[in-house]
């Protein structure tokens, strides 16, 4: 397998999406610059990260055959985590909540838009599943998905709600130290699923 058009003009479109919300959820933690220098650059830094991550992959893949969808799949899983955040911050700037149930409901809804990108993204490019299986596929992948749901949500809400700030953090930013912590675990469960269950080749 070998980088094709399609591949060049998915990782521009999700890596576009990731840069653009990482910058602005920076901002919304009150880090909008690094050494003095808006983070803007990683609306073009982000997109080049990706094409590299994705021909990363199909070279390794020469030698591990999981690794053609799994660089397309690191990325789509990145800019998941990207939609991820930014409803979260989006939804934490909007009510000026930022921890307790309050917290738990509003990482809930943004797991399940950023599930929603998952599902459309990872069928199209990253496994490219072309059966027509009358909603089972979709079913398959809402099991795996509520699953990652529980742990996402549980780890997220575990590290904001059980653990105090560490590091001098403030608690929007400790808020998104537990999303990340759900979202690494989710990762790795996801791809495991959609790989051996929800789009697996016949």
């Amino acid at each position: 397998m070998s980088f094709t058009r399609k591949d060049l003009l998915s990782a521009l479109i999700t890596g576009l999406t990731t840069g653009v919300i990482a910058w602005r959820v920076f901002a919304f933690l009150g880090r909008p610059d690094l050494m003095g220098i808006s983070l803007a650059w990683l609306i073009i830094v982000v997109p080049l990260f990706w094409i590299a991550g994705v021909n990363l992959g199909y070279f390794l893949g020469r030698f591990f055959p999981f690794f053609n969808q799994f660089g397309k799949y690191a990325a789509i899983g990145f800019t998941n985590a990207a939609v991820d955040f930014g409803v979260l911050n989006f939804l934490i700037a909007w009510s000026g909540v930022a921890f307790g149930l309050t917290y738990t409901l509003f990482k809930t809804v943004s797991f399940i838009v950023a599930v929603t990108h998952s599902y459309l993204w990872n069928r199209r490019w990253a496994f490219e599943a072309h059966s027509d299986s009358g909603g089972r596929e979709f079913v398959k992948f809402m099991v795996v998905n509520i699953v990652a749901a529980v742990i996402n949500v549980g780890v997220a809400s575990l590290v904001v709600n059980g653990v105090d700030p560490m590091f001098s953090l403030d608690q929007n930013s400790w808020a998104n130290i537990g999303a990340v912590a759900g979202s690494a675990v989710a990762l790795i469960f996801n791809f495991v699923g959609f790989k051996l269950v929800v789009f697996k080749k016949s």
